[in-house]
């Protein structure tokens, strides 16, 4: 039997090293990993590069390793939510490689399947494709670092030729994800916009840690409900359901 439970979010990203890079999971600030990311950051881990759709807001989310000056790079397709991003990257602390929502995922999922890369049609005829973005700045208005020109080739899909761009894969060292329902084999559930990002971020792991709300012993789950294999996963830590959650932005209606 392989039994991934481990005891604590502690002691699951105890050898995360300085200068790590991560894929973390969530969609907004649905699904965040907060166990493991708090635990991270208790632990003092730096520079690191990390890979998530965004980095949650000023103190949730991975805001709490960006407040404290940990996160050396950010891969993401959202940072809005986050006054210190902002800060960080105009004055040049922060590198930011800015990628569409949809080619990240894919960019996470072929990294996962081995596939090194792909061709895309999202990013033609942008800067995405011809390069220039800002990556980082020189911390005076300039650009420091800018992003690279990328390779264009014509294909013939369904009988039409359009353009596509060459995107790279991304593989990470680990992976910090959240499942609503998890055993100890690994298998997980992830319920609702949790789904988004956490099972394509858990691929792209070489060592996937998942935090689950509620473990289970192994065939206690549907395996027609599995939405992650547990050959993905190689620790899993039970943090309750009584965890906080958190989302950006209430809006409500007033009653008539």
């Amino acid at each position: 039997m392989i039994d991934k439970q481990w005891a604590s979010a502690t002691e699951a990203v105890a050898d995360i090293p300085d200068g790590a890079s991560l894929a973390v999971g969530g969609f907004g600030l649905s699904g965040n990993p907060m166990k493991l990311i708090e635990a991270l950051h208790a632990q003092g881990t730096s520079d690191l590069s990390i890979v998530s759709n965004n980095c949650g807001v000023d103190d949730w989310g991975l805001g709490i390793l960006l407040g404290a000056q940990r996160i050396r790079k950010m891969t993401s397709s959202y940072v809005g939510e986050n006054k210190e991003f902002e800060r960080q990257f105009l004055s040049g602390e922060l590198e930011l490689e800015l990628t569409p929502q949809g080619t990240l995922a894919e960019k996470l999922r072929a990294g996962g399947a081995g596939i090194a890369a792909f061709f895309t049609q999202t990013g033609v005829g942008t800067q995405v494709a011809e390069g220039g973005l800002p990556r980082r700045y020189d911390g005076t208005g300039g650009v420091a670092v800018e992003s690279p020109v990328k390779e264009v080739r014509s294909f013939s899909l369904g009988g039409t030729p359009h353009d596509y761009v060459l995107e790279e894969s991304i593989a990470t060292d680990f992976a910090l994800v959240h499942a609503w329902r998890g055993d100890r084999h690994g298998n997980l559930i992830f319920n609702k916009a949790a789904r988004n990002f956490n099972p394509l971020a858990a691929q792209a792991g070489r060592i996937c840690i998942a935090q689950v709300e509620e473990l289970v012993e192994p065939g206690e789950l549907d395996p027609d409900c599995i939405h992650l294999p547990g050959i993905y996963v190689h620790r899993v830590v039970e943090v309750g359901t009584g965890i906080e959650k958190r989302i950006e932005r209430r809006t409500i209606t007033e009653a008539n």
